[in-house]
């Protein structure tokens, strides 16, 4: 059984009273565009800023010694990104634009200062603890978990963070490649072809007429958790 991630209720308030906070209250920060493929920073960099995607998606990877990309993760609008660099760290990890994008940069210290007037530290801690749970399980379920359950959770996720139309069987407009998905699972590009080839046999997947992909949101979570035949 996969364990998928926790206390989304209480993540989601807080970026949604930050979302408001940004979006409507007194500007802070910088509003950049980012064209396709365009870094939001780079892995190496001192980079004391915290970042919220307002349009587009991204993805975060860090690479090996050799110099292969490990895929972390997909924002998309609404969420934010580059938590590490609260700390002044450098940087372990790229986050590039997979489409045209809009993001605002916050530096550290005006973050700080704008969530703590507008009561929402309790939350971003909580925020914090969640992330950090993720990346606990992501690592869990690389080690104790087979590939094809990793590929079924990433798409569960992923019609959490970007589905669109029915929430039962919401579509993924992102075009994503089995190459992509392949770094986000830890395996090869073939099998993740086989495993969406038995996903779709199995009615836990399906494309649309353009070609998205749909995930039936409860067979897929009824499958991975032994529920499903």
């Amino acid at each position: 059984m996969i364990t998928l991630y926790a206390d989304r209720k209480t993540s989601c308030d807080f970026m949604g009273g930050l979302s408001e906070t940004l979006l409507y209250g007194p500007p802070i920060g910088t509003r950049i565009a980012l064209t396709k493929n365009e870094y939001a920073y780079s892995c190496g960099e001192i980079d004391q800023n915290i970042y919220f995607l307002e349009s587009g998606q991204l993805k975060t990877v860090t690479f090996s010694r050799s110099g292969k990309e490990c895929f972390l993760r997909i924002c998309g609008p609404g969420e934010m990104f580059g938590e590490q660099g609260l700390g002044g760290a450098v940087r372990a990890e790229s986050t590039i634009a997979m489409q045209d994008c809009v993001i605002r940069r916050v530096p550290y210290s005006l973050f700080i200062n704008t969530i703590r007037d507008e009561g929402l530290m309790e939350d971003f801690i909580t925020h914090l603890s969640r992330r950090l749970f993720e990346q606990q399980q992501a690592i869990t379920n690389l080690v104790t978990v087979d590939s094809e359950q990793r590929l079924g959770t990433i798409l569960l996720d992923l019609a959490d963070k970007l589905g669109k139309g029915d929430p039962h069987r919401p579509r993924i407009d992102l075009r994503l490649t089995h190459e992509e998905l392949a770094r986000m699972v830890g395996t090869t590009r073939s099998r993740i072809g086989h495993f969406l080839k038995s996903f779709r046999g199995n009615g836990l997947i399906s494309t649309s007429p353009t070609s998205r992909l749909i995930i039936h949101r409860q067979r897929l979570s009824a499958y991975l958790n032994g529920r499903y035949s």
